[in-house]
């Protein structure tokens, strides 16, 4: 029952009508007996700030931040975990008596989620595409399992580029960048072992769309699409078709939702029954 010592967290990002966080957190919460809810909130870039204020003026216990605010975010906290401010990105924050601190849990959860399938990054080619706050998240994360070579796609070859050369620098690794259209990202993807859709693309309400065919993948890579609304995008799907081994995004929110849980609670998260209540609204859309 909510009363008004009730603590509140929350998720920021836009659009967030399509986000299953309200479902996990909750489900969490009533499982453990804790008197904690969560909600969700569209703030467009223009409001971020004044929704950041908001959090510590209110007393938010915390926040996640989804797209397109992980990076913008990083500004507007009183602190910066280590690792997230060297990633760029925070898609957690913890109110720590008033003093908003920023982690990103992002990168940790999708390579637990990879692990968890069997996927192998240690000596292999890393694909990713996209270069916005997850995709650094993944980069940082993944490339601790000391991938042989990493090769960052976007849209923007800038940001790409960037990214590229901030991974190559901090962990000694080969890291290239190409932009989305390049006529060299048929050979360069057909030699990536794990390719990681850190973009958007397909998500709802825009399921039809893919940010890349899968025929330009090899035979045996792993294919991770960290989009979970569908749980079957359009590239997963594709690819199941060609045979590819395909890894979609539900373990990683469900890994990420876990962190943040443990972050404000002091307790253990029940990862299995998220997980499960996660399934099944996604099966029954």
């Amino acid at each position: 029952m909510i009363a008004a010592n009730t603590k509140v967290c929350c998720l920021i990002g836009d659009p967030v009508e399509h986000s299953l966080s309200p479902l996990i957190h909750n489900t969490a919460y009533e499982e453990l007996g804790l008197d904690f809810v969560y909600l969700a909130f569209r703030v467009p870039p223009q409001m971020l700030r004044k929704a950041i204020e908001g959090l510590r003026a209110i007393g938010f216990k915390g926040a996640n931040i989804t797209m397109p605010h992980k990076m913008d975010v990083v500004k507007l906290l009183d602190e910066v975990d280590g690792e997230a401010g060297e990633i760029g990105a925070v898609n957690t924050i913890v109110n720590s008596d008033g003093s908003l601190i920023g982690y990103d849990t992002d990168g940790a959860a999708a390579v637990d989620a990879l692990e968890s399938a069997g996927a192998q990054l240690r000596g292999g080619k890393l694909a990713v595409l996209g270069a916005g706050g997850a995709a650094r998240a993944i980069c940082f994360a993944a490339a601790r399992e000391w991938p042989s070579e990493l090769l960052v796609v976007n849209r923007s070859e800038r940001m790409a580029r960037v990214l590229a050369e901030r991974i190559g620098t901090r962990f000694g690794i080969t890291a290239k960048h190409l932009p989305l259209r390049s006529n060299l990202l048929r050979r360069e993807l057909g030699e990536a072992d794990v390719v990681i859709n850190a973009t958007s693309v397909g998500m709802t309400p825009n399921i039809e769309e893919s940010v890349i065919s899968p025929r330009l993948l090899k035979g045996d890579a792993v294919l991770m699409d960290i989009v979970y609304n569908p749980l079957e995008t359009r590239l997963l799907a594709e690819a199941k078709q060609l045979g590819l081994k395909t890894v979609d995004g539900l373990d990683m929110l469900v890994n990420q939702a876990a962190k943040a849980f443990e972050m404000w609670t002091g307790r253990r998260a029940p990862s299995g029954l998220m997980r499960r209540r996660a399934l099944e609204a996604l099966q029954a859309r």
